[in-house]
């Protein structure tokens, strides 16, 4: 009888429950998945050893390695050399890890020279790291949306400086790391017309041409103008600008319109 993997994993499981799935405090099922619930936990193999994980995969993402047994709730633990396996890629099925490198710890999706690597953003520490955070930031840079005005794409990412939206060659700041995870449209049209601005302020020693002065905000707090910009006519309000519709003559729009 040929002799399968399966098999052998199976009496493993058997043969090392003891040390493997050892009992709880509580008196509940050790087998029982602690993250879903529902699944049952069995020793796998991978490309890093052997290591537990759970039956509802890849719905459950819960791992954990042999030597963190004797803390089963702590979920994906370090393997050899540093390597801590997160789980798969829901779409190429490649296996997610943390590893440390020379610049810092660091995301990396599959193996060799097509594998895809990501650092960790500021801030984030390697016990922060889970297998839904490591998607995110190996999704990066994401495609936000077309530009209304030119029709060409916004991505948003993690640089060198930080998060940003880019759009057309030009590189707009973002206040936080979460930001580049959900930043929309809008948003990201607003901030790229800030930078255009600016830029053109630096330039010209002036700020764009007001075409229409709509008056003073009913908050209070400054007037409401639209303007010039380089991809076509916009709102202002401060730090706000909102780029009018394809098409919308900038004498015709209204208070109620820009607000």
């Amino acid at each position: 009888k040929e002799l399968r993997v399966a098999d052998v994993l199976d009496a493993l499981n058997e043969e090392l429950a003891p040390l493997v799935f050892p009992e709880r405090e509580d008196g509940s099922n050790p087998r029982i998945c602690p993250k879903c619930g529902t699944g049952n936990l069995s020793l796998k193999l991978g490309k890093f050893g052997a290591f537990v994980g759970c039956s509802n995969y890849p719905e459950c993402s819960y791992t954990r390695q042999l030597g963190d047994a004797a803390n089963p709730n702590g979920e994906n633990g370090n393997g050899e050399d540093g390597v801590k396996l997160l789980g798969k890629d829901p779409y190429t099925a490649e296996e997610i890890t943390l590893r440390s490198g020379r610049f810092g710890p660091y995301i990396q999706r599959g193996e060799g020279k097509e594998a895809k690597r990501s650092s960790l953003p500021k801030g984030w520490t390697p016990e922060s790291i889970d297998h839904e955070k490591a998607l995110a930031l190996l999704a990066l840079p994401r495609d936000v949306g077309k530009h209304p005005e030119t029709g060409k794409m916004i991505s948003a990412g993690l640089g060198r400086y930080g998060p940003f939206v880019l759009h057309d060659g030009t590189y707009a700041n973002l206040e936080s790391i979460e930001d580049v995870f959900s930043v929309g449209l809008n948003r990201a049209v607003s901030v790229i017309a800030e930078k255009q601005q600016k830029g053109k302020g630096g330039r010209n020693g002036a700020t764009p041409a007001a075409l229409k002065e709509l008056g003073d905000h009913p908050d209070g707090g400054g007037k409401i103008v639209v303007r010039d910009g380089k991809y076509g006519p916009y709102v202002n309000y401060g730090k706000v600008n909102a780029t009018l519709p394809k098409g919308k003559d900038p004498q015709s729009v209204t208070m109620e319109e820009a607000l």
